[in-house]
């Protein structure tokens, strides 16, 4: 399984980006995709997921602000980003989830891309 993520890059605080992750080689059940992010110097956390029947939630940062959607046909996933903030800064991964049909889970995560809020 590959996750490649685009999107990413440098914006001014009040601006917007938008993330993309399309999934390939997918040979499994897929149970939700989800965006994290790892700020410098701090841990990886939860910016929001998807499930596949369409529901979601957020990190309590970025409600209001992020949107993040699926395309169940293509295997993607997207994160609209409006607002920005520097506390938004931070390397985000993709990640996906699922299990097959003998219930072994998988999960893999994309390399990263940087995101970038500054003026």
């Amino acid at each position: 399984v590959q996750l490649l993520e685009s999107g990413g890059g440098l914006a001014q605080p009040g601006g917007s980006l938008r993330l993309s992750c399309a999934a390939s080689g997918v040979n499994f059940v897929v149970d939700s995709m989800a965006w994290y992010r790892r700020p410098p110097g701090k841990q990886r956390e939860l910016v929001a997921e998807i499930s596949w029947g369409g529901s979601t939630r957020y990190a309590d940062s970025v409600k209001g602000r992020f949107t993040i959607s699926r395309d169940v046909a293509r295997t993607t996933v997207s994160l609209q980003m409006n607002r920005l903030i520097a506390g938004d800064t931070a390397v985000y991964y993709c990640h996906i989830e699922g299990e097959d049909s003998w219930e072994i889970e998988y999960e893999y995560w994309g390399q990263g891309t940087q995101v970038t809020v500054s003026s």
